[in-house]
């Protein structure tokens, strides 16, 4: 599959690792960077998605998505983790819970350029009492275009290119990924609610300790093979 992810915003925070000991399955490895562990939020536009060797599927070409993902290993391989990808579109994420075995959910999402800014909204109710929302203003400083540096905290969040993931029985598999290096610009982000990782259990500052945009990258994923 080839996607291309348009408008991303890398936004990374430390947590306490006891937050995130229960999201990791048996077989992979919590990785920390001096001492802590990392999860990032990530919104972005998917334009377009492609499947290999077969026309564009109706309707699932172009969505949103916004992801929350932290970062492990197995048997030395680091990769990351998805503790929850929303997406705007309902028959992409049945594809990908079904093919992928990914924690893809539906949410009403919306994003538009305002003043320079790209205004992103996802919303969903996980339950009767319970809002998973992400509101929050974003745009990259300047067009200035950077490669995080190897052994810099910025290169190990980004720089993955696989991921790993469990099925409802609790298999582990992984998926590969390939692209160019990330195209990185200096960002600011203006939160105006985020309940989306408080939902999941996950104490952190309320501004990002780390964050970046990205214009456009083109991503190819491989098919998910179980370890």
């Amino acid at each position: 599959m080839k996607q291309v992810w348009r408008h991303l915003l890398f936004a990374h925070w430390p947590v306490h690792e006891a937050d995130l000991l229960p999201y990791i399955p048996p077989g992979l490895k919590l990785q920390q960077w001096e001492g802590r562990p990392w999860i990032s939020v990530s919104p972005f536009w998917v334009d377009p998605l492609r499947l290999r060797g077969i026309p564009p599927v109706p309707f699932t070409r172009r969505f949103l998505e916004l992801n929350v993902r932290t970062y492990t290993e197995y048997h030395g391989k680091p990769g990351v983790l998805f503790l929850t990808l929303e997406a705007s579109n309902p028959l992409a994420v049945i594809a990908a819970r079904t093919l992928a075995h990914l924690p893809y959910h539906h949410a009403k999402m919306h994003a538009q350029f305002v003043d320079h800014s790209i205004q992103y909204r996802s919303t969903r109710h996980a339950s009767d009492r319970q809002k998973m929302e992400f509101i929050g203003y974003y745009r990259p400083l300047s067009d200035s275009i950077f490669h995080a540096g190897p052994g810099t905290l910025t290169h190990w969040l980004t720089e993955r290119y696989c991921l790993f993931t469990t099925d409802s029985k609790g298999h582990l598999y992984s998926g590969e990924i390939h692209h160019l290096p990330w195209p990185l610009q200096e960002a600011e982000l203006e939160i105006k609610n985020n309940t989306l990782t408080k939902s999941l259990g996950l104490e952190h500052d309320r501004e990002p300790s780390v964050l970046t945009f990205t214009e456009r990258l083109d991503v190819l994923f491989w098919p998910i093979k179980k370890l």
